[in-house]
């Protein structure tokens, strides 16, 4: 068994550290999400952690981790007599991105169950994760649908298994921690809102801090057995100081004024519910306890805000989560009460801003783990020209609701929500015989393929007689994300302010529906001679939209170099990932110049498309008196449709939903 690098030993990250030991001395908190570039530790810190918690015990071959001292009176395995149990380590269960949902949550024999009526049960994950922690990395490459079992199961405490009338139910309480990247793309914000705590981490830019990281890690790698015995004392420490911040968590109180602070800073913050007030009295409360004591002071309020807000105050995908301080004390100042003391900490050696039990050297200078802020406009770029005269980066128009745009036909990609496709969920459409693992039974179909069969295998009694050729899968129809690449003018002739503000307006608005909609998106940019991969296909819409806003402009209109560029972009993307369809978004208003015959060169570029039957769309941007309706004869080439900026509204009188029209339908 792989010795753990110990908890003890991670340098640094302060806040990661007690949130995760918050969590081990009250999971009542609801988890923490970490949030980070690679290479800091998240994942180290989040598996170390086990190695701290104490022991349980659990009853005899349970295979659900029941309590002797109070058994789960709806166990699987049970029922159980109370009594003496047998002590085991606290377990981390790690839940795999590609997991199914049957690994997750467990599954049925549904052969058995039909034929014998027996309910024979394999446990998933949640069961084995069940008074431990349940561990997911990526989380937020996770499929919305495991996604959305998991919260269920953390705010529940159960896992419910129902298939065909067939309902199994077992207890599923455990220290939800995820891990992410926030270049690879965000969590939708009702799911933030599930994680009781948020921390950032970055790595630190002292080079003595840097350094030790590198010591410890090269002494762990070398010999890891004797690298955890020279820190075993301060691991003993730690999980004996979580032994007794959990005797004495009961004990503390939470005052009125502490109450009042903490609802003032929620409304002050304008989240969103009241699960934000619950987290963060969950969260002062542990902060008392973990700090040895009875009484939660003002400044456990201040760190609970810190740990529990950031993530809730996001009012759209863009915004950039933190809380501002200043506001924060201001806040908490003005709803100071006599019982909530102002928390200086002076005669508070062990509170929590002690690391976490971590030796003194290693607290050195953090990283405050937020990235730069946005540029304003014009700032970090060159200036730009356009006939001759400098232009400087322009703002986006405010974002709006935009039209649902979809690819045509059926596809198999990864779930998401903006076209047609097969998928594990969704509405039943048909059944067929399974390929490999049975995962959605059709019952209908397969007590149909079995009756026929029942008089020459003997059947005498009520039970239908089921072998594994009569099982039908069920064939489901749900959404699919797509790749949305958009390949945007930027020369000269959309240079005009008030016109690039309103395609960039465009453009936001579009991104924002494929941050919903669980896309990936990737952005092409073309003019003066050239044309640039200025974001390549990633889920982080978030990096899009920065891209887009810095997007320099000016020079001639090289069409059809932005064409085939977005061409070998897709063309790279379909053997990384060749399940997921693309659709193509050319925001121009149709004009090619520059180099030998411009005009037809795009035009050969577009017939590329068009032969290759990928989905596109054009958004028209010309403007004036004269219209020219070159972008309408740019989608005709590319087997697309044109719409204009003000036709992409959803609460246009343009008409309903418009579907991306393929080469198919240009054909007919």
């Amino acid at each position: 068994m792989t010795t753990p690098f110990p908890f003890t030993a991670v340098v640094g990250q302060d806040d990661l550290r007690l949130a995760l030991l918050l969590n081990a001395v009250s999971p009542a908190v609801g988890g923490v999400l970490v949030r980070g570039e690679k290479g800091t530790a998240k994942s180290t810190a989040v598996r170390a952690l086990s190695a701290l918690l104490p022991e349980v015990a659990v009853v005899p071959g349970c295979r659900f981790s029941c309590d002797p001292a109070s058994p789960d009176p709806g166990c699987p395995d049970g029922p159980h007599e109370a009594g003496d149990g047998v002590e085991r380590p606290a377990r981390m269960v790690e839940l795999p991105v590609g997991a199914s949902e049957d690994r997750l949550v467990g599954a049925l024999d549904i052969e058995r169950a039909l034929a014998e009526g027996v309910k024979a049960f394999e446990p998933g994950l949640l069961a084995d994760a069940h008074r431990g922690i349940l561990y997911v990395d990526e989380v937020n490459l996770l499929h919305d649908h495991l996604v959305d079992l998991l919260l269920d199961a953390a705010a529940m405490g159960a896992s419910y298994v129902e298939r065909e009338g067939v309902s199994v139910r077992h207890a599923a309480r455990f220290l939800l921690v995820g891990t992410m990247n926030p270049e690879e793309g965000e969590l939708r914000p009702q799911l933030l809102d599930r994680f009781g705590l948020t921390v950032e981490v970055a790595a630190s830019r002292e080079p003595e801090q840097r350094v030790e990281v590198v010591r410890r890690r090269l002494a762990y790698d070398d010999d890891p057995a004797a690298f955890a015995a020279r820190w075993a004392g301060e691991e003993a420490a730690v999980r004996q100081r979580i032994v007794a911040a959990r005797e004495l968590l009961p004990q503390v109180r939470l005052g009125d004024g502490a109450l009042r602070q903490i609802a003032a800073t929620c409304a002050a913050f304008e989240v969103d519910g009241m699960r934000a007030d619950i987290v963060m009295a969950r969260t002062a409360t542990a902060l008392a306890a973990w700090a040895g004591r009875t009484d939660v002071l003002a400044e456990d309020v201040r760190q609970a805000a810190l740990l529990a807000l950031p993530h809730r105050r996001r009012r759209n995908p863009f915004d950039a989560p933190g809380l501002d301080e200043d506001k924060l004390d201001e806040t908490l100042e003005q709803f100071s009460g006599d019982d909530a003391d102002d928390g200086d900490g002076d005669d508070d050696p062990g509170g929590p801003g002690g690391g976490g039990g971590q030796p003194a050297p290693d607290s050195g200078p953090q990283d405050d783990g937020g990235g730069a802020a946005r540029p304003e406009a014009g700032e970090g770029g060159q200036p730009q020209t356009s006939g001759g005269q400098e232009q400087s980066a322009v703002r986006a128009a405010e974002p709006f609701r935009a039209k649902a745009l979809t690819v045509p036909g059926i596809g198999e990609g990864a779930a998401g929500r903006r076209s047609r496709a097969r998928t594990e969920h969704g509405r039943t459409t048909g059944a067929r015989r399974p390929q490999g693992t049975l995962t959605k039974l059709h019952l209908a179909a397969t007590v149909q393929a079995a009756a026929p069969h029942q008089r020459a295998r003997g059947r005498s009694g009520p039970g239908l007689v089921v072998r594994r050729d009569d099982l039908r899968q069920a064939v489901r129809e749900g959404r699919e994300g797509n790749l949305v690449l958009f390949v945007v003018d930027a020369s000269g002739s959309m240079a005009a302010r008030q016109r690039m503000s309103a395609v960039k307006g465009a453009v936001l608005s579009l991104l924002l529906d494929a941050y919903q909609r669980r896309d990936k998106v990737g952005l092409v940019t073309f003019r003066g001679a050239a044309a640039e991969v200025a974001l390549p296909p990633t889920s982080s819409v978030d990096a899009a939209a920065a891209r887009l806003e810095s997007l320099p402009t000016g020079g001639r209109t090289p069409l059809a170099a932005g064409l085939l560029k977005a061409r070998e972009v897709l063309r790279v993307e379909r053997l990384r990932d060749p399940a997921r369809r693309a659709l193509v978004v050319v925001v121009t208003d149709g004009r090619a110049t520059g180099g030998p015959e411009p005009v037809a060169l795009a035009g050969r570029a577009a017939r590329l498309f068009a032969a290759e039957q990928v989905a596109s769309v054009v958004v028209d941007c010309e403007s004036g008196p004269v219209r020219l309706g070159l972008a309408g004869q740019l989608a005709g080439e590319l087997g697309g449709t044109a719409v204009t900026l003000d036709e992409l509204r959803a609460d246009s009188i343009a008409g309903l939903v418009r579907d991306v029209q393929g080469t198919s339908r240009r054909a007919a």
